[in-house]
């Protein structure tokens, strides 16, 4: 019998030889943190759903940030959490309020060392729990919405984040953003685009993580599972409109998105691997079900694969320091 003079299994006999010819890796860099901030907290709040995730105090943030610097990370991306909601999230453009603070903190202890990105959304300040402010028939009105997001872009850059990330998925609201930061002096910061964000079953620990008060759904404006050109209209749209980088979200059931972004996009691609795909790992992880660390390595790694130049990831300090085992 013969066989083809190239047999592909030669180049996987040892760890070393698979090392050196492994097509996509992971670096400290491309990883973002994803962390919250709670106002009114002294210590550190477990977010039961999220097994080694918390909800911080001032004092804690400001040590996360810091470890991630020193990692090596490419940024953190802050998520405030209010005492106080009303149904127009007037709490966002405090400029002491919770994540204006945050982000203030966090700039003060890192510097430029570490990219600091904020959350441009509603649904942690409205306390109805949704991304923008509600018409007379209980509905998201887009346009008043973007004028509030406008506003809160403008207060983030002013308490130092270099990127902000509008997640709201209103239609307009990279350009209204961008607008804003110009007009008030802010070319300087870049704005980092939710543009495929879908309607997902997976955001369920993520709702215990900013307390949320949502009832009902995020439908009527998330984009529907089923649905895959339209990602990428959603994403030109965004480019058009001046969109620095782009995001999918979530990840690990949307690779086929990510893929398709990715080979289209004439900006860096991030990808959120969300809270949902976290704890379904932890959960496995601790039920002795699976190997914990291969299959996080193995689950940021594939959307790495996919075409991810950035990947949100709440293991992003522990997957660091293995890297630099």
């Amino acid at each position: 019998m013969s066989f083809p003079t190239h047999r592909p299994r030669r180049l996987r006999q040892t760890p070393a030889l698979r090392r050196m010819v492994a097509e996509t890796r992971l670096h400290p860099a491309e990883l973002i943190l994803p962390a919250f901030v709670r106002e009114g907290l002294t210590e550190p709040q477990p977010i039961q759903a999220m097994p080694g995730v918390v909800q911080h105090s001032m004092d804690t943030l400001r040590r996360a940030a810091a470890e991630a610097a020193e990692l090596g990370l490419g940024g953190i991306m802050l998520f405030g959490v209010p005492e106080e909601r009303d149904a127009e999230g007037s709490a966002c453009l405090d400029p002491h309020g919770i994540l204006n603070a945050g982000i203030r903190a966090v700039r003060e202890e890192v510097g430029d060392s570490l990219v600091v990105m904020s959350d441009v959304c509603l649904d942690e300040f409205t306390d109805h729990g949704h991304c923008g402010v509600l018409d007379a028939q209980g509905r998201v009105d887009n346009d008043a919405t973007l004028e509030i997001y406008g506003q809160m872009a403008v207060a983030q850059a002013e308490a130092g984040a270099h990127v902000l990330g509008p997640s709201g998925m209103m239609d307009g609201q990279v350009a209204v953003i961008r607008q804003a930061l110009d007009a008030a002096g802010r070319q300087d910061v870049s704005v980092l685009a939710y543009a495929a964000k879908y309607a997902s079953a997976f955001y369920g620990p993520f709702r215990e993580a900013v307390d949320s008060q949502l009832q009902g759904d995020r439908r009527t404006y998330q984009m529907d599972a089923a649905n895959r050109r339209e990602a990428l209209l959603e994403v030109e749209l965004d480019l058009e409109e001046g969109a620095d980088m782009v995001m999918v979200k979530p990840a690990m059931s949307y690779l086929d998105i990510l893929a398709d972004v990715s080979a289209m996009s004439p900006v860096p691609v991030a990808a959120y691997q969300i809270s949902g795909e976290y704890s379904m790992i932890e959960a496995a992880a601790a039920n002795g079900w699976i190997d914990r660390k291969a299959s996080i390595l193995e689950s940021v790694l594939g959307i790495r694969r996919a075409g991810a130049n950035l990947v949100l990831t709440y293991w992003a300090p522990e997957i660091a320091r293995w890297i630099k085992e």
